[in-house]
């Protein structure tokens, strides 16, 4: 029997805090530092990858993200949206901006970089594509390729209102610290399932985002990366 989607992440029981894992160097978290990190990557498997369960599924369908790392003066800071809440998929979450690969995009850097241009209107030419994440299945039956990039200011959003309720930026050192990691364990008839989530609450609004599931575990695939 499949897992269930899970519908109510935040009333699933926390089991855990990862705060026995060190947080990235701040050192290792600089532009600089990243484009070095990416150019001497040898092949690599992430530990989280995602449902196995449909990984050989017949209907699979390749999608992108874009882990776009915003250049700030305080450091680095993750391009993140809140997806509408009427969409079909994953549907008032928080994600990278991304989406389903179309026959002639090309590759999953042509696919995240055409989906940020659609869903957040983040101009190409401000976009500097680092290199790629092992790919993710999601319990949707899509493989996301995450790129990762560095995104340089100035540059001025404009969003696609029917797919994205809102972009949000968050530093990238508080989502490369563990201690910030909560494990969720959901349980279910036939079994359990655990995941990740990483709540922020941004200081100046007062909002708060819970990132959990596909983007929390890329993100942790990212920090695992650049802990190597």
């Amino acid at each position: 029997m499949p897992r269930p989607r899970i519908l109510n992440p935040h009333a699933v029981p926390v089991a855990g805090h990862d705060t026995h894992l060190e947080p990235v160097d701040p050192a290792h978290l600089t532009a600089e530092a990243m484009r070095q990190r990416f150019n001497q990557s040898a092949a690599w498997d992430a530990p989280i990858r995602g449902d196995a369960q449909h990984r050989s599924s017949p209907d699979m369908q390749a999608a992108a993200v874009l882990v776009g790392l915003v250049q700030r003066r305080d450091g680095l800071h993750v391009l993140l949206t809140r997806r509408t809440d009427h969409l079909r998929d994953h549907a008032g979450q928080i994600s990278f901006p991304g989406g389903r690969a179309e026959p002639d995009d090309g590759g999953a850097v042509a696919t995240a970089l055409r989906e940020a241009e659609e869903e957040v209107g983040l101009a190409r030419d401000r976009v500097e594509v680092l290199g790629q994440l092992p790919d993710y299945t999601t319990v949707t039956r899509y493989v996301v390729t995450p790129v990762v990039a560095l995104v340089h200011p100035p540059f001025e959003l404009r969003i696609d209102t029917f797919e994205v309720a809102e972009a949000f930026e968050v530093p990238l050192s508080f989502l490369m610290t563990p201690a910030h990691h909560r494990r969720h364990v959901f349980h279910w008839d036939e079994g359990q399932h655990q995941f990740l989530s990483m709540p922020w609450r941004a200081a100046l609004q007062g909002n708060e985002y819970f990132i959990w599931g596909a983007t929390a575990a890329m993100l942790r695939n990212l920090y695992h990366f650049l802990s190597r």
